[in-house]
């Protein structure tokens, strides 16, 4: 069965006296005079590109974004994308394995999972400078690799995040309890590793120690939808990613995704899409 294309940080990309490997790249001298095209594929790793001019149009997950200045792109590892980046673009392109920057500090552990669920950050021109500054301090240090120079990166990217997520701007309705908070985050990871085996609510509850009520209320306040929602979404994302980015058959999706019966399968996926697997792969691809 064909795979979606995935691309692994190797020793060309990243430090590899950095622990997880790290790695960031001026977008000028990535592009070398040319537009950058990169079909559908999906990384192992974070990656971050912060764009402080430039044009172009970045899919993640099927959602499209212009390119335009002062914007910063987040992506999660699993999360497909394609790139169109006009060449003169300038900024930054950061990629990092979990390993990197995997704090022991709690906090800092959810800072980092809190940005990653959102993937397009629109800056305005009197924030995007202090999150640049920032950035040319790690690419400095990145090259002149002086003492101790890891310690320095992973302490500015720490303060890069806090900066990104200051500039973001917040809805104070939007806030919930640190409790519902940390219960999301260990149902979505838990989602992310079972949903080919485990789809129904309960067995998520389980593994958690809760209620279906319970984890039905945290994702209700947290996020506005059910379980079954999230669990439905993260499913009908997945196949569309292999729909698009593979040649493989509806039959050989469904199995991966975990349904003996295509038939429900097609029929699930068109609930949710108003296509069947295959109209969707020929209007959209």
């Amino acid at each position: 069965m064909e795979r979606i294309p995935i691309r692994h940080l190797s020793s060309t990309q990243a430090e590899p006296d950095l622990f997880g490997n790290f790695g960031i790249r001026k977008i000028v001298d990535l592009l070398d005079g040319k537009d950058m095209l990169q079909e559908l594929h999906r990384h192992d790793f974070f990656y971050i590109l912060v764009i402080e001019n430039g044009k172009g149009q970045h899919e993640i997950d099927f959602r499209s974004y212009p390119i335009t200045d002062h914007t910063v792109f987040f992506m999660r590892p699993g999360q497909v994308h394609q790139i169109e980046l006009n060449a003169g673009s300038t900024g930054y392109l950061i990629h990092f394995r979990d390993e990197f920057y995997l704090p022991h500090d709690q906090h800092a552990g959810q800072l980092l999972r809190k940005l990653s669920q959102l993937n397009h950050y629109g800056l305005n021109a009197d924030q995007f400078p202090k999150l640049m500054r920032v950035l040319l301090a790690v690419f400095e240090e990145y090259t002149d690799k002086q003492e101790c120079y890891q310690e320095v990166i992973k302490a500015n990217m720490g303060i890069f995040f806090i900066e990104l997520l200051r500039a973001q701007q917040h809805n104070p309705a939007d806030q919930v309890s640190l409790y519902n908070q940390e219960g999301l985050e260990k149902f979505l990871s838990l989602l992310e590793r079972h949903v080919f085996s485990h789809k129904q609510v309960a067995e998520y509850a389980q593994m958690l120690n809760l209620s279906t009520y319970q984890l039905n209320a945290i994702a209700k306040t947290t996020l506005g939808k059910t379980c079954s929602e999230l669990i439905n979404e993260y499913l009908i994302l997945e196949a569309k990613r292999h729909l698009l980015a593979t040649s493989n058959q509806v039959n050989q999706i469904a199995y991966s995704l975990g349904y003996e019966d295509v038939s429900y399968f097609i029929r699930f996926f068109k609930k949710y899409t108003g296509h069947s697997p295959e109209a969707f792969r020929q209007n959209f691809r």
